[in-house]
């Protein structure tokens, strides 16, 4: 059997390239990113001590460059510029594929809209790592990003997503992770669910189970590290009388009987009326 070479990497055409790097460990790298690294006349990173970090443990040096939230107005339009005479740019987050949850967005939609190519790099990306793990349906899924840090707001979104059918994926941090997983268990109901922890690295957890039993886990009161936490699609059926009632229960402790109905009706399909009425008959003594 002949053996496969790899072709030589050719030159570095002009143009944004976002290239995904590892949420982890770093031998996840692909071989083409290490090219375009390698090659670019400019690396943007969320944070260059990082990033600084990742290069030189492939050998690499590159011109880095500070692009955050903070840094990006600043330092957008002298990046465009650069694009516009035909420097190759390279975009990299601190973890993961870029613009999932970082900045970018509007670096990558004004080079397109100025006429610049811009080109995908692609590799690790945290969402897509966790749904393969999770044991839940993959055919069809939805990425949320972080939820509110505010319970009001965030129990607010998930009733907005709950009538989707499709895994949800959610990034969280450790200390806000017990109070959404709560808020999930409310608002979604028995739906199974997993947490995702420190994937690809040394203490990879993944803990699967009803969100009701991930939101009691006692593993996940407080954890470190990159958490990606996944709801799955609620089931094709009408919910009982006594579901809607626990639901509505939950609800009526945060708020009144009309908001607590349209939560409900939204997360479990129900008619608002109806759920207006129980809520008000529920609150009688």
């Amino acid at each position: 059997m002949a053996d496969f070479i790899a072709p030589p990497p050719k030159p570095l055409a002009s143009g944004l390239y976002l290239v995904a790097t590892p949420i982890g460990n770093l031998r996840d790298i692909t071989l083409r990113a290490l090219d375009v690294l390698r090659a670019a006349d400019l690396v943007l990173a969320e944070d260059t001590r990082v990033s600084g970090k990742l290069l030189a443990a492939h050998g690499l040096s590159a011109k880095l460059q500070r692009y955050d939230e903070h840094a990006a107005e600043r330092v957008r339009p002298r990046i465009l510029a650069a694009l516009a005479g035909g420097a190759r740019v390279a975009l990299i987050s601190d973890a993961g594929t870029p613009l999932v949850s970082d900045p970018g967005y509007r670096l990558v939609r004004e080079a397109v809209a100025q006429g610049a190519a811009v080109f995908p790099i692609p590799g690790p990306s945290a969402p897509l790592a966790a749904l393969t793990v999770a044991g839940l349906p993959t055919d069809r899924f939805l990425f949320a990003g972080f939820p509110p840090p505010k319970p009001a707001a965030r129990r607010a979104l998930f009733a907005e997503l709950a009538p989707i059918r499709a895994t949800l994926i959610f990034f969280e941090g450790g200390p806000r992770l017990a109070a959404s997983l709560a808020d999930m268990a409310a608002v979604f109901g028995p739906r199974e669910g997993a947490v995702a922890r420190e994937l690809t690295k040394l203490h990879e957890t993944v803990i699967r189970g009803s969100l009701a039993d991930l939101a009691g886990d006692d593993r996940l009161a407080a954890p470190k590290g990159e958490i990606v936490v996944l709801v799955g699609p609620g089931k094709d059926r009408i919910a009982t009388l006594d579901e809607a009632d626990a639901a509505l229960a939950e609800a009526l402790t945060r708020a009144g009987p009309a908001e607590a109905a349209s939560e409900v009706a939204k997360a479990l399909g129900l008619s608002r009326r109806d759920l207006y009425a129980r809520a008000l008959a529920l609150r009688r003594p």
